[in-house]
């Protein structure tokens, strides 16, 4: 194997190993510490973070990337969530099947036992393979493994619960016995029952999902025979770089412009506000059509240096979080810019600068810290509206390549497949549901981080 470093994975990477630093830093200070407090004190604004935490979890494990060198192998590339899934990637079935089916969608033209040939379901490959007669064992199979599911998804989340009611008892030197039951009714400042709930609730999806996908297409498959649910879970990667990496994209052109403007004011205020206005004019769908016309022609040129379609698939995933980002900034722009517009001729900032105090220092030590509510709240409300945009993109042609996992890559194949007889309606729906977990998951959160960082929610609590 030869690991691969895609540019996505590498500036998914920073974005993680940032969101650390932020962490340890706000670990430090306590007026940093403060406002996440009030975000941990929130039941569903912890459940939702860990409904998040495990989307992140999948997209980095399906950021790192290796390449097969074997003779067999053909220079596939995948990653470590591949493998961790590799009966979802390699079991194929030649073409539709429901989910959880044991038998083709459609009717074909089959050999019968007697020699004979007649129209009926054939058999799957390997949905239900393992089953002698599906129309009587199915059910069967099916209820064990989802018994089987439910016992080990209990099982890891009662592990897990003792080993933090463990360590939290040692922390506080009490016995883990009364501690649990405190726990257990709610008598925390964190609420850990919240958080034990929506473990055991991924945890149960988790266990019936694996065990039903030993023998089964738990969400079915599509045209070519590919499993469903594996083109759902590895969407999330191309859903969270778009959420995150566009955001990276937008800080820097957002806090940049909007603090020049509302600090030094006059013709620095003139350009920046017309600039930003020019381009909020534009309708933001034709200059994504636009440039990824140019990067098709780019790339058309280079063929020698994007020969491999992930490449291809990545450079246009990246060109799009870009353009986004540079599409995107000007609404938070227009926020830093009245609020450094107040905070201009705050006494601190005279004091500052009768002091002798550049520019540059005021901006970097006063003003930046002071307007950093509104981009930590401008940071979580974005997100979910840019992964949603994503799906919308795609749909149209202009988003992620197509041969990138994507919900808007699944949502698009499925405009044709609403409209054939019999209707196949699963692959709009697992599309659907996953990214209505996540976009659901990042409001309730983003609902909790402006709760606690707006300092007039705080004053009138």
């Amino acid at each position: 194997m030869q690991a691969v470093l895609l540019k996505t994975d590498v500036l998914f990477f920073v974005l993680l190993v940032a969101g650390g630093l932020y962490a340890w830093q706000a670990r430090r200070h306590a007026h940093l510490r403060a406002p996440w407090r009030q975000v941990a004190r929130r039941p569903l604004g912890m459940a939702a973070a860990v409904v998040l935490s495990a989307y992140v979890l999948i997209a980095l494990l399906d950021s790192v990337h290796f390449r097969q060198t074997g003779a067999d192998s053909g220079g596939e590339l995948l990653s470590v969530f591949d493998l961790l899934v590799t009966p979802l990637r390699t079991q194929v079935e030649r073409t539709y099947s429901a989910p959880l089916a044991a038998e083709a969608y459609t009717r074909e033209m089959v050999e019968l036992t007697n020699g004979t040939t007649a129209r009926d379901f054939p058999r799957l490959v390997h949905g239900g393979a393992h089953l002698r007669d599906p129309a009587s064992e199915r059910g069967a199979d099916i209820a064990a493994r989802l018994v089987a599911g439910v016992l080990c998804g209990t099982a890891a989340v009662a592990v897990l619960i003792a080993l933090v009611i463990v360590s939290l008892a040692r922390r506080r030197r009490e016995r883990p016995s009364e501690l649990a039951l405190r726990l257990l009714r709610g008598e925390s400042e964190f609420p850990w029952r919240s958080v034990f709930a929506t473990l055991l609730a991924l945890a149960l999806l988790t266990g019936c999902g694996a065990q039903l996908a030993e023998g089964y297409h738990v969400l079915g498959t599509d045209q070519v025979g590919n499993d469903v649910l594996y083109q759902a879970l590895k969407s999330i990667r191309t859903g969270l770089l778009i959420g995150t990496l566009t955001t990276l994209v937008m800080l820097p052109f957002a806090i940049a412009f909007g603090l020049a403007a509302g600090y030094f004011g006059g013709w620095v205020d003139d350009v920046i506000q017309y600039l930003y206005t020019t381009l909020s004019s534009i309708p933001g769908v034709l200059l994504v059509a636009a440039s990824v016309l140019v990067l098709e022609i780019h790339m058309g040129k280079h063929a020698d240096d994007y020969s491999s379609l992930a490449a291809r698939a990545d450079l246009r995933l990246l060109a799009l979080c870009f353009i986004l980002g540079v599409t995107a900034w000007t609404g938070l722009c227009r926020y830093l810019r009245g609020e450094a517009l107040k905070l201009r001729s705050a006494d601190f900032i005279l004091a500052a600068r009768a002091f002798g105090v550049s520019h540059l220092g005021i901006l970097a030590r006063h003003v930046l810290p002071n307007i950093m509510h509104i981009v930590m709240i401008t940071i979580v409300l974005d997100f979910s509206g840019l992964v949603l945009a994503e799906a919308v993109l795609t749909y149209i042609d202009i988003g992620v390549d197509p041969s990138m996992e994507s919900w808007g890559n699944m949502i698009n194949g499925a405009r044709l497949e609403l409209a054939r007889e019999p209707m196949v309606w699963w692959s709009l729906s697992a599309a659907f549901v996953f990214m209505f977990a996540l976009v659901l998951a990042a409001n309730i959160f983003a609902d909790a981080v402006r709760d606690a960082f707006d300092p007039r929610l705080r004053d009138l609590r």
